[in-house]
Formats: structure tokens, sequence, C-alpha cells
């Protein structure tokens, strides 16, 4: 075999073993690495590229060579969940720079970071000026999480005692002109309810590149063509209207007439219809 054939096989077979292995190890190897995950990354992404072009080398032992790299982050993590200490030797663990409000220069220096650093990485969280932050962490995976002080704090809903509507992810129903009977079934819909919906928005299902079903249950549409329009959603905006109108119709009724019983009973009916808008008015609105 020629020795281009042979590397070039070898190298798509240890492309597999090392897909496979990373799947083992999880997402945590890709996304949060530690410094004892970190090293074993490396070392097995080094034995699998000498493996793939060094054709005299066994690829048994290669094979492992990997698998034993591999077991050292399933061991190390099964004793960091048993013991506290070393966790945080194998882990680490965060390092406060900024607490109540004051500058840690001793941890600043045994993290090795420079103030320029410092500036650097709170200047990603949006933040310009180090006054602004009550408490600042630099967590064992290198990220920088700060806390803001209560007065430099965005303002919440909650802040301002506003009711919101309770919020749901988006279902993807149709994607590239292919409905997903399996999302529809998850949000309670069938294929009728779809095409229905698609009719009045005057396109059909070819037409759409993605379909989601929102928190509210309305069906909103991206189509292939991006200079068509599609109008938004109005039931929401239909019902409010409505629901404004009756209320506003009982309040004139009990105007004009001149029956008190009449003019109580619209007032009373106008009231109720009031608090009900009270109630969905954030779900309406939204």
């Amino acid at each position: 075999m020629p020795d281009w054939l042979n590397v070039m096989l070898r190298s798509l077979f240890f492309l597999v073993v090392l897909f496979f292995i990373t799947k083992l190890l999880g997402k945590k190897q890709i996304s949060q690495l530690s410094f004892f995950e970190y090293i074993t990354g490396i070392t097995i992404g080094n034995i699998g590229a000498e493996l793939a072009t060094k054709v005299e080398h066994s690829l048994f032992n290669g094979v492992v060579s990997i698998a034993t790299f591999s077991l050292a982050p399933f061991i190390a993590g099964f004793i960091s969940m048993k013991s506290r200490p070393f966790r945080n030797f194998v882990e680490g663990k965060g390092t406060v720079f900024i607490q109540d409000g004051k500058l840690l220069e001793d941890n600043l220096k045994k993290e090795k970071y420079t103030i320029d650093e410092l500036l650097e990485l709170l200047r990603k969280k949006d933040v310009f000026n180090v006054s602004d932050v009550e408490y600042a962490v630099l967590e064992a995976t290198g990220d920088l999480n700060v806390l803001l002080k209560k007065e430099n704090q965005p303002l919440t809903a909650k802040d301002l005692n506003l009711k919101l509507a309770p919020i749901k992810g988006s279902e993807t129903v149709i994607m590239d002109g292919e409905i997903l009977d399996e999302s529809l079934s998850t949000v309670g819909r069938n294929r009728l309810w779809l095409k229905t919906e698609l009719v009045k928005q005057g396109i059909t299902v070819e037409n759409v590149f993605l379909g989601q079903i929102n928190t509210y249950g309305e069906l909103t549409v991206d189509l292939y063509d991006d200079k068509l329009k599609v109008p938004s959603p109005q039931e929401r905006p239909l019902l409010w209207a409505t629901l404004k109108k009756c209320q506003a119709d009982l309040e004139l009724f009990a105007l004009s007439t001149d029956s008190i019983e009449a003019k109580e009973m619209y007032q009373v009916n106008s009231l109720k219809i009031q608090r009900t808008i009270d109630k969905i008015e954030p779900i309406l609105k939204s």
C-alpha cells in the first residue's frame, strides 16, 4: 500500500476514534476545560496526529494510549464528586478580583493578571468603570463574572412591579419547507391547523424556510424570498381592540340609558371587562 494512502486511512481512522472519544467525554470537555482536561485534550490530539502520520507506529498501541488518556478525566471526575479538596486542586476555584467595590490587588498578582487585562475583561462584560462593580470573580474556566452595584443594574419588571406573561420557548414546526410533525404534536397542533394558518397568510409550506409557533400559539414564518413581507399575527391586537370596544360600549350604554337598573348593570359589566383587560394586558400587548 502506498504511504500516502496509508496515512490517509490512518488519519480517517483516528479522526473517527477521537470523535467518539470526545462524544463520550461529554460537552464539558469542549466548553469548560479544567487544567487537567486541558492537558488531557492536548495530549490525545497529539497522539492521534502522531500515529496518523507515522506509518511505522502500531495502531493498536496508539488506541491503547488514547484510551488510557481518555479514562483519566472520567476517574478524575468521579473522585472530584466525592472529594472537594481534590476537585479544587484538579479543576481549580474562582478568585475574587473585586469585592464590596474594592480591587483586590493581591489576588490579581496571584493569578498573574495586570490591571489592563482586568479592564479588558470588564469591557467584554460592557463595564467601563470599575467603580460600578460590586463583585467580580475570575472562575476556574477563565471567565470573569461581574455583579454591578444595585444602582447600576438595569431595571427589571419586578423593580417596577409590572406583571408580565410567562414566556415559553418557540417550537420550530417548519424547516426548509418540510413540516416537523413531532414538534407540532409537542405544542398540541396538527397539520390541518398549520395549513389553515398558512392559508390565512397567503403562503404555502414549500415557500417557508423557517416556521415557528411562539409562546402565544401564533405561527411566525420566514420565507425563502426575502423580498416578500409576511404580516405579523394580529389575533392578540384584535382581541385587545375588541375588549376595549366592548368596555367602551358598556360605558356609553350606561350614560345613555335612563333606567337605574340598566345603568347599574352596564357599569358593573364594564368594570368586569376592565378587570379582565388589566389581567391579560401583559399577554395581549407584549
